[in-house]
């Protein structure tokens, strides 16, 4: 086997890499496509573009990518020129785009419209606008110093308002650094800080002409200034991002100095008239306060000062008499009510108490001797009642009438079995007793 007639990878590729590099066709290629894999990232640029049937792989550069004025979106339908070449590391082909631009409008309307519409929800169009003072001193305006924007506007404040002070402070209006310039001399005049209106314009020209003022970097710089800007870019038709942050627009260098100064004698006629219209208000002031003071001095009052107060009089007497009623009433209601706690306190007292208890003592006594003496007497009575009962039952009673008892060895003897022949006993009579001998027993 030839091992001469085989080919590396890398000699592949870079044959086919010098194929690309040198057809002539393929140089400058212009190619439209749908932007797809796209994400923006910090230098370089690396993304496809497809149609229905096939898809691309496309390097845009830092240095070309800088120049787009638009921001590249998924899907967006692209215009894009520029050559053709084989990466070698992974022998894929790809487009080396060299410029870049919206297919169906121009890259600065879409750069326009997605700057507006970033702004737009930031909300810095809606920002509160500033109010114009009406009488300026000091007047910042940021344009070229060579243009006529600054002519216009210094001839037409010299005419309406000489009084007020334009400081010019100049920059680039147009051109890649222009914007950067602009916000910069932006926020100079705010540093000074007493300026009391910023204008900023330059005269008409094409969108390309007019780009530096619908910068981002611009339109911050206006959103973030203290003193009130005008806006005066381009012509009337014309409008920029410039215009819509500013506080307010106007359609020419004129009308932006009209609208920054008043007219000093139309002012000067105000004051004037001003000043006939105080002086005539205060003629009528005067003259009503007067026509006031001798009404006044004619009224009773005055004529017969004492009738000012006869009513108070009066209603002092009512209410004296009133208040001496009122403490008659209260004096008696307060003393009812020192009687009723003055009684409710005996009613509690210790010492009523003890009497009341002493008196409860005395009852209860009387009441124990009554007690006791019924008792007694009751009980004496229940006593004679049973010494009768026992008189009554008493056997030497029953003795009394011819009876007597038998005992033996001092026992009664009740039944004639108790007894034997020749034994003692000894008979008991009321009147005493006899000793007896039994002879003989009979039993029934």
């Amino acid at each position: 086997m030839d091992r001469s007639k085989y080919l590396t990878v890398s000699q592949l590729t870079k044959y086919l890499k010098l194929k690309f590099d040198r057809d002539p066709y393929l140089r400058t290629v212009y190619l439209t496509g749908e932007l797809s894999n796209f994400r923006l990232r910090q230098r370089h640029q690396y993304f496809s573009l497809k149609d229905d049937h096939a898809v691309i792989d496309a390097v845009m550069f830092e240095r070309e990518f800088r120049q787009v004025k638009f921001r590249p979106e998924e899907g967006m339908k692209l215009l894009v020129v520029g050559h053709v070449g084989l990466y070698e590391r992974s022998g894929r082909y790809q487009i080396y785009i060299d410029q870049m631009e919206p297919d169906g409008v121009g890259s600065l309307y879409v750069a326009f419209e997605q700057l507006k519409k970033k702004l737009q929800q930031e909300g810095l169009f809606n920002l509160p606008k500033k109010p114009l003072p009406l009488f300026p001193k000091r007047i910042a305006v940021v344009t070229s110093l060579d243009g006529a924007v600054i002519r216009d506007i210094n001839t037409t404040v010299r005419r309406r308002y000489p009084i007020a002070q334009v400081v010019l402070y100049p920059t680039v209006v147009q051109g890649e650094k222009a914007a950067a310039d602009i916000a910069r001399q932006i926020n100079r005049a705010n540093e000074r800080g007493d300026f009391d209106t910023l204008i900023i314009g330059r005269g008409g020209g094409s969108i390309e002409d007019l780009w530096p003022f619908n910068e981002e970097i611009v339109a911050r710089a206006i959103a973030n200034s203290k003193i009130p800007v005008i806006s005066s870019v381009g012509h009337e038709t014309d409008t920029t991002i410039a215009d819509l942050v500013a506080d307010r627009r106007a359609a020419t260098p004129t009308a932006a100095a009209e609208l920054a100064t008043p007219v000093l004698t139309d002012t000067l006629l105000a004051i004037q008239d001003s000043q006939r219209r105080l002086a005539n208000a205060m003629r009528n002031r005067i003259e009503f306060a007067k026509k006031e003071l001798a009404k006044q001095t004619q009224s009773y009052i005055f004529q017969q000062p004492q009738r000012l107060y006869e009513n108070y009089t009066q209603k002092v007497d009512q209410l004296s008499q009133q208040l001496v009623q009122l403490e008659q009433q209260t004096f008696l209601r307060l003393h009812n009510q020192v009687q009723t706690v003055t009684g409710q306190l005996m009613n509690q007292s210790p010492l009523h108490r003890v009497k009341q208890d002493q008196q409860l003592v005395s009852q209860l006594n009387k009441q124990l001797q009554t007690g006791m003496v019924n008792n007694y007497q009751r009980r004496q009575e229940q006593v004679q009642s049973l010494i009768r009962q026992l008189d009554s039952l008493s056997p030497l009673k029953i003795m009394g009438r011819g009876y007597s008892y038998v005992t033996k060895d001092q026992r009664v003897v009740s039944q004639a079995k108790q007894l034997t022949a020749g034994q003692h006993v000894q008979l008991h009579f009321a009147d005493g007793q006899a000793d007896a001998e039994i002879t003989k027993i009979k039993e029934n």
